[in-house]
C-alpha cells in the first residue's frame, strides 16, 4: 500500500469516526471506487460497512458496490430497501448487473429482477442463457451505435446524448438498419474529421471482431495482440449484439491465470479470495488431488518394491534425487509450456518442432546435471559412503536419461491435454509429477540391474 493510500484510508477512518460526514463526502470524491470498497472491507464491521455505503455520493455509490466482493455485495443487497437497491442497480452496466446475479444465491437473484425494469430483466435474461465461457456472458449492451450516413456533427449530437448511459464512447461502432456490423470509427477520428464529413467516409471497414460463443480467453488475448479498448461482438449474421470492454479482459486473464496456478498445483480453482474461503471450502479444494496422487503414487510403490531387493542400499539412496531431478526438469518444460500455449505461441500443430528444441536443451541440461552429480557424488557422498566409481557413473548416466525423459514428458502432455481439449494445466504437475516419477524408477533400476554386479 501506498504512503498516499494509507493517508487517506487514515482520513476516512478519522472523519467516519468522527462523524464529520461533510468532510467525508468530500474525501470521497477524489477517491477511486476500487480504493474505497477495500476501505470498507477491510477497515469497518458488518453494520459500519453499511452505514458507510449509505454515506456514499450517488454517481459514486454504484461503482463501488461493483468493486466489492461477492459476500459483501449480498450483504449488502439484504440490507437494502427496493428504492436503494433499485438506484445501485439503475446506475450499473448491464454486463455488471449479470456478474452479480451469477454470483448470488436464488432468493437475492429474484429481489435483483424485481428491482428491475422489464427492458432490464430481457437484457440479463439474454446475457445469462450464453455459456459461462463464452465472449457473449462478459460483454455488455452499452456502446455507441451510429449510421454511416450521418455527419461528423450529427454524430457528436448524438453521442452527447447516449453517451453518459454507455460504459464506453471512444470506439462507436457502424451498423446498418438491421444492426450488422459495417464499419468501426473513433472519437479521435471524428474530431479531426470535418464536420460535414460523412461517418461511412471516415470509417474503418475491416473490424475485427468475436462470436457470441467465442472462448472469453481468446477474446482477451486479442486485446493482449491488437491493444483494443473494446472488441465489437456480433451473431451467426454478423449483427452486433454488444461489446467486450478492456476491463473485463483484464478480470479474464486474471482469472484464468489464477486458475493455472491453482491446478498446476493441484488444487480445485476457487474464484473466492483466501481469507475469504471457509476452511472446509480449502479442504474441499484440496483434498480430491491430494487422494488422487496418494493412489497414483501406488505404481511408484510397486516399482520400488519390484526392484528393491536387487538393488544395494547404497543405490536405494540416491532414488530420491534422481525422482526430484527429473521432476524438476519436467516441471520446467510443462510450465513453458502451457505458457505458451496460453498465450497462442504454440498449437499441437507445432508438436515435431517443440519436441526437437526440447531435446536438444534437455540434453544439454541432462548432461549439465549429470557432471555435478557425478562431482556431487564423488567429492561429498564418498566420505558418508564407499561408492565405486561404476555406480556412480550408473548414477549420473540414469540422472541425464531422466531429465531428457522428463523434458519430452513436460513438452507433449500439455499439448495432448490441449488436442483432446482437456485444460493443459491439469496435467502439468499433478499427471506429470506420477509419469515421471514411474519412468525415472523404471530406467534406473533397470540399467543398474543390468549394468552392475
Amino acid at each position: 500500500m501506498t504512503e498516499k493510500l494509507e493517508a487517506l484510508y487514515e482520513h476516512l477512518a478519522f472523519c467516519f469516526e468522527s462523524r464529520k460526514f461533510a468532510d467525508l463526502r468530500i474525501a470521497l470524491l477524489d477517491a477511486e471506487p476500487a480504493d474505497i470498497a477495500s476501505f470498507i472491507e477491510n477497515n469497518l464491521d458488518d453494520k459500519e460497512q453499511i452505514f458507510f455505503f449509505r454515506l456514499l455520493p450517488k454517481e459514486q455509490a454504484s461503482d463501488v458496490f461493483i468493486e466489492l466482493d461477492s459476500d459483501t455485495q449480498e450483504d449488502f443487497i439484504r440490507s437494502f430497501n427496493d428504492k436503494e437497491l433499485k438506484a445501485v442497480l439503475d446506475d450499473m452496466f448491464m454486463d455488471d448487473t449479470v456478474d452479480i446475479i451469477e454470483e448470488m444465491p436464488a432468493n437475492v437473484v429474484k429481489r435483483i429482477l424485481r428491482a428491475s425494469t422489464p427492458e432490464d430483466r430481457k437484457s440479463i435474461n439474454a446475457l445469462l442463457e450464453y455459456p459461462e465461457d463464452s465472449a457473449g456472458s462478459i460483454m455488455t449492451l452499452e456502446y455507441v451505435s451510429l449510421s454511416a450516413n450521418i455527419t461528423v456533427e450529427d454524430a457528436f449530437d448524438r453521442i452527447r446524448k447516449i453517451g453518459p448511459n454507455k460504459e464506453t464512447i471512444y470506439t462507436c461502432y457502424i451498423t446498418d438498419n438491421k444492426k450488422h456490423l459495417v464499419g468501426v470509427t473513433t472519437v479521435k477520428e471524428l474530431l479531426l474529421a470535418n464536420r460535414a464529413d460523412k461517418i461511412g467516409d471516415i470509417m474503418d471497414t475491416s473490424v475485427i471482431t468475436v462470436s457470441t460463443l467465442e472462448d472469453k480467453e481468446n477474446v482477451a488475448f486479442k486485446f493482449s495482440k491488437y491493444d483494443f479498448l473494446a472488441l465489437p461482438v456480433v451473431d451467426k449474421e454478423g449483427c452486433l449484439v454488444g461489446i467486450v470492454t478492456v476491463d473485463d479482459a483484464v478480470d479474464v486473464i486474471q482469472e484464468e491465470a489464477t486458475e493455472d496456478i491453482q491446478r498446476m498445483a493441484a488444487i480445485l480453482p476457487s474464484e473466492k479470495p483466501y481469507l475469504k474461503q471457509s476452511i472446509f471450502s480449502i479442504w474441499k479444494s484440496r483434498i480430491p488431488w491430494l487422494v488422487l496422487l496418494l493412489v497414483a503414487s501406488t505404481f511408484t510403490s510397486m516399482v520400488l518394491a519390484r526392484y528393491e531387493k536387487s538393488l544395494s542400499t547404497v543405490l536405494t539412496a540416491f532414488v530420491p534425487m534422481l525422482m526430484g531431478a527429473a521432476g524438476n526438469a519436467g516441471g520446467q518444460s510443462s510450465v513453458t509450456i502451457i505458457r505458451a500455449i496460453a498465450v497462442n505461441e504454440i498449437s499441437f500443430k507445432d508438436i515435431f518442432r517443440v519436441i526437437l528444441k526440447e531435446l536438444l536443451v534437455a540434453f544439454l541440461v541432462g548432461l549439465s546435471v549429470g557432471i555435478v552429480c557425478f562431482l556431487k557424488i564423488q567429492l561429498i557422498d564418498n566420505l558418508y559412503n564407499e561408492i565405486s566409481i561404476y555406480e556412480n557413473l550408473v548414477i549420473s548416466g540414469v540422472c541425464v536419461i531422466s531429465i531428457v525423459m522428463a523434458k519430452l514428458v513436460g513438452c507433449i502432455l500439455p499439448l495432448l491435454a490441449k488436442k483432446i481439449k482437456l485444460d493443459p494445466a491439469v496435467v502439468a504437475s499433478p499427471l506429470m509429477t506420477t509419469i515421471v516419477d514411474v519412468l525415472s524408477l523404471i530406467i534406473y533400476c533397470s540399467i543398474a540391474i543390468a549394468i552392475l554386479p
